[in-house]
């Protein structure tokens, strides 16, 4: 799955603060407990303070009494904009520009709000109907930035090469342009050019995070990171940065200006993505904790879908409830519906899955690749024609096959090359192939797993071992494979252990089931002590979490406990078996959860039915 990392910025100019119009507010100033004779001033004063909250409440009272007012209207859309309600924005200033036509910075502003509202086709047709020569730049600027959003990159491009080249936005938006066109290293070099001119500016270096970050880069692009955060802990204590992390009680410091300038928010969702895919999921958890607080309702799409996924496991109902209301929004991350896809997938929700795909065709053209579609066409058509699955699946693997021996025999090329820097751009593109290839060989294995036939799985495992040997999800499944059979335990071990002994100083990082499963195939093959000595490593383990951790609920030795005394079970030995996993629960009110009752109560089940065999007979 694919995790949201912010959204590149283009056309950074803001709304200007509406002063020097000549015009001041009325103003019902008894009840409002403004001083007399000082209500514009007050009012302008808790704009320079960025209460804009404040502004809107009394400058809607004003409005009752003079609904038509240019300065409170104008002052209204000024604040909203700035609290990012860009509807309430754009209605401020469609009033304006209907009252006061020949006013060309209302038409702007009303331009810029409709663009930020996604509504590009209004957009465009608003800012066309500025024809004043000084406002020239900023309309273009827009124009180009409305052309972009609606990934029309060649006129966007063209219109920025309009704007004056002195000016640093026009090559930060260039940069942009760059990134959109996957040309991330050339949009790194703008960035930085940009940033040695105008100096630090958070948003310009989250921008080259970002394009490190797109090259794989994660060490630069953490360093970019850490300078972010600091700068932003320093200059803006109030913004109370990692505060929930550590467990502080916090109130939401909102969707302010400050927060905007900082890119506080976006960088975190930067860092999660990172720790993300380096498989560092609690350090991911943490970053989106570690960002300044705000209410759920505050959160914007980019944050809401991190937080859907990085909790799935813990929260899946709530993860798909955030992940089906930002498919529904304008604009939404473009990795939500490919993600929501995916883990309908993954948890077997195929129905949806065919159901969500079936109603957004039009997202499927633009936001899956074709790789992407096929993968997941062949999962839904393996629920009800397994072989045509299978068949899909095959043409799949056959091209990434392919294109692995076209890069192994690339990479020997540029090595007797002695090119460095070709090799390791087609080892990183071997390493990404590989990533698109274990998935559908996993989804064939599947087909043959569903039906219990595990030799037909190992076979079509062993089929590819040219590629996958060092890879560990390839290596965890040939090892479940190997110990469902029940007469390759000793096989299982070697596999089981490569990835037992890469986490030895974890084990509880680390899925139960491979614990459980290495201390069963141990029992089977005559080594008892070891599996004894796996069991109290995780006994050590879980008594160092419950003092350091006392309200999490770890059951690893549990499941191991519970899936040994299913073998006594099953082989028979209920009397043992039985005993085994209810000591494994002890104590119920710690123990006893859903992963673990799934185990005991089919054991408990087997014994009844063994009882009513036996008392039948």
């Amino acid at each position: 799955h694919n995790c949201s990392y912010g959204s590149q910025l283009i056309n950074k100019s803001l709304i200007e603060k509406p002063a020097g119009t000549g015009l001041q507010l009325a103003g019902s100033m008894a009840a409002l407990h403004v001083p007399e004779g000082q209500y514009t001033q007050t009012i302008y004063g808790m704009i320079k303070d960025q209460k804009y909250g404040d502004v809107v409440q009394i400058l809607n009272v004003e409005l009752q009494t003079r609904p038509k007012s240019r300065a409170a209207l104008s002052l209204l859309g000024f604040c909203y904009y700035h609290l990012q309600d860009y509807q309430a924005a754009a209605d401020c200033y469609e009033q304006l520009v209907q009252t006061n036509p020949e006013v060309d910075s209302y038409k702007l502003y009303y331009a810029q709000s409709l663009y930020k509202l996604c509504a590009y086709p209004e957009a465009m047709k608003a800012v066309c109907q500025i024809e004043n020569p000084s406002y020239q730049p900023k309309v273009t600027k827009l124009q180009a930035a409305i052309r972009y959003a609606e990934d029309d990159l060649p006129n966007a491009k063209s219109l920025m090469e309009q704007c004056p080249a002195d000016d640093p936005d026009s090559e930060f938006n260039l940069g942009c342009v760059l990134f959109k066109e996957k040309r991330y290293e050339e949009a790194c070099a703008k960035f930085n050019t940009v940033l040695q001119v105008v100096g630090y500016k958070a948003d310009i270096c989250y921008c080259v995070a970002l394009c490190h970050y797109m090259m794989r880069q994660y060490v630069v692009a953490l360093k970019y990171i850490s300078e972010i955060i600091e700068r932003g802990i320093k200059d803006h204590p109030e913004l109370s940065v990692g505060m929930q992390t550590e467990g502080v009680d916090v109130t939401s410091v909102g969707n302010t200006k400050i927060l905007q300038e900082t890119s506080l928010v976006e960088t975190f969702n930067l860092k999660a993505a990172i720790e993300y895919q380096l498989k560092n999921f609690e350090a991911a958890q943490e970053a989106l904790t570690d960002m300044p607080p705000r209410a759920q309702e505050e959160l914007d799409p980019v944050t809401l879908q991190n937080q859907a996924l990085m909790n799935m496991e813990d929260n899946p109902t709530q993860g798909f409830e955030k992940l089906q209301f930002l498919l529904q929004q304008v604009p939404c991350p473009p990795v939500t519906f490919p993600n929501l896809l995916l883990l309908y997938c993954k948890y077997e929700y195929y129905d949806l899955a065919a159901d969500v795909l079936a109603e957004n065709a039009h997202l499927s053209y633009k936001l899956l690749t074709p790789y992407l579609y096929d993968f997941i066409d062949a999962k839904i058509t393996a629920q009800s024609s397994p072989e045509e699955a299978f068949s899909k699946l095959e043409e799949l693997a056959s091209h990434h096959i392919d294109k692995l021996r076209k890069l192994t025999k690339q990479v020997q090329e540029q090595r007797q090359n002695h090119d460095d820097e070709a090799v390791k751009k087609c080892v990183e593109e071997y390493d990404n192939t590989l990533e698109h290839f274990i998935p559908v060989l996993m989804a064939q294995a599947k087909v043959y797993w569903d039906r219990e036939n595990y030799a037909q799985v190992e076979k079509i495992f062993r089929r590819s071992v040219e590629f996958c040997s060092d890879h560990d999800t390839w290596k965890l499944n040939v090892a479940h494979v190997l110990f469902m059979q029940e007469t390759k335990f000793k096989e299982a071990i070697g596999f089981y252990e490569t990835i037992v002994k890469k986490n030895y100083d974890n084990l509880v990082g680390i899925s139960a089931i491979i614990l459980a499963n290495l201390c069963v195939s141990y029992i089977m093959t005559g080594h008892t002590e070891d599996a004894e000595e796996i069991m109290k490593k995780i006994e050590k383990e879980e008594e160092e979490l419950s003092y350091e951790e006392p309200d999490r609920k770890v059951y690893h030795l549990c499941i191991v406990n519970l899936v040994i005394g299913t073998l006594y079970c099953s082989k028979g030995n209920y009397e043992f078996g039985i005993s085994r996993i209810m000591k494994s629960l002890e104590p119920y009110s710690k123990k006893l959860g859903t992963d673990t009752w799934f185990y005991a109560k089919r054991c408990l089940l087997s014994l009844l039915g063994e009882a009513h065999d036996n008392a039948e007979g």
